[in-house]
């Protein structure tokens, strides 16, 4: 048996108003009243029928349960209007509803004696005290539990709005992974397949070589592909601090990748260890830099430089000389500096790039060397961080 149905605002009325309509049948048949029975019989039914609407019209209620008992000395329907004008109508008529209600408790004396006793008068106050005391501490538990009831909402509506938030901050930065894998393993492999087209002429050795570094860079960048969408494959609160890590995500691979593409780039790495999130920066202005190096100088000699400064910040500078070769024909997004420097923002550091003087181009950045390290392990300059696109 489902026993909330049972304590519908409905059934609970319409057993009031039967219960009232019972207390009437006695007050006809005991003659509770000097009026005749008929009398007694149209108030008491009138009285007790108005309390089903005793919650939308509760003074209506407390009215027709006075006048029900002066007229036919059946107290239910005064008891149960008092207490729901004192628990559903307004507070500042209160006051006039229990004046009402002991009028009607004293007007009952009057019809029968012509005046109420001193007694009475005290025990109809008393009574009405404890009536309007009860409706009251009524309503207090009615706003109380409304008052949980909307703050239970707001916090699972909050706590949906932040799981929405995550997840689609978790969407844009598997996105963001997915391009930058995608971007520079594809700088790379244009670079292989423009070596390859030079040297064809030079025999079958030379164009397996490299055939055999296209195809490992191939599978390089299905690697990368996997472990950003590995991600996406695992269920909540079974992700590891270390998923995100990318097994080819370090500043040493990085370069030696380059180099064998035919990039000549030099590292130069003083910095030592760094904690994970400024590792993860470091290796992404590391992969910018050298991604748009390859677009848009691919012949000019590029240098890696990580360096930890005595203010305890680590810059990371990625410049390539001048270049007369015309640009590599491959898409970009063009917001690449803006999510690099975003990024660096977010973990307090700056991001500059620009010409140099002898006309090449130059993209520096400095981190805080102890961004985010209270709480995530020191690893090599070549921890990988989470966005940043081609310029």
């Amino acid at each position: 048996m489902d026993v909330t149905r049972w304590r519908r605002p409905a059934v609970v009325d319409g057993a009031l108003v039967l219960v009232c309509l019972g207390l009437t049948l006695a007050a006809v048949k005991g003659h509770w009243s000097p009026l005749p029975r008929p009398a007694i019989a149209v108030a008491g039914a009138v009285g007790s029928l108005a309390q089903y609407w005793r919650r939308s019209l509760p003074q209506v209620a407390a009215v027709a349960g006075a006048v029900a008992y002066v007229l036919s000395g059946n107290p239910g329907p005064l008891a149960v209007g008092l207490y729901s004008g004192a628990t559903y109508g307004p507070r500042r008529q209160v006051w006039l509803l229990a004046l009402v209600g002991w009028a009607g408790l004293a007007g009952l004396p009057v019809l029968q004696e012509g005046r109420p006793s001193l007694n009475d008068i005290g025990f109809d106050l008393i009574a009405v005290a404890l009536i309007v005391a009860v409706g009251l501490n009524a309503a207090g538990r009615r706003a109380l539990l409304a008052s949980w009831q909307e703050r239970a909402e707001q916090s699972e509506s909050q706590r949906r709005l932040h799981q929405e938030q995550a997840r689609s901050a978790e969407r844009t930065r598997i996105a963001r992974e997915m391009h930058d894998v995608v971007a520079h393993k594809v700088s790379l492999i244009a670079l292989h397949a423009g070596a390859l087209e030079l040297t064809a002429h030079k025999g079958p050795e030379q164009v397996g070589r490299e055939a055999a570094l296209i195809r490992l860079t191939a599978r390089e960048a299905l690697a990368e592909l996997r472990s950003v969408l590995g991600v996406l494959q695992a269920d909540a609160g079974q992700h590891r601090p270390d998923a995100d890590l990318d097994p080819f995500a370090d500043v040493a691979s990085l370069v030696a990748a380059s180099v064998r593409a035919g990039q000549r780039v030099d590292l130069r790495d003083t910095a030592g260890p760094l904690p994970l999130a400024t590792a993860r920066v470091v290796y992404r202005v590391a992969q910018e830099g050298l991604t748009n190096a390859r677009k848009y100088a691919p012949d000019a000699p590029s240098t890696v430089s990580i360096e930890r400064a005595d203010d305890a910040t680590v810059s990371v500078t990625v410049q390539n000389g001048p270049t007369d070769s015309p640009p590599l024909d491959l898409p970009g997004s063009g917001a690449g500096l803006v999510g690099l420097a975003e990024r660096a923002r977010l973990v307090g550091g700056s991001v500059h790039s620009g010409r140099t003087k002898d006309g090449g181009w130059r993209l520096r950045a400095v981190i805080p060397a102890g961004a985010d390290g209270a709480s995530t392990p020191e690893s090599p300059a070549s921890g990988y961080a989470e966005s940043g696109n081609p310029r």
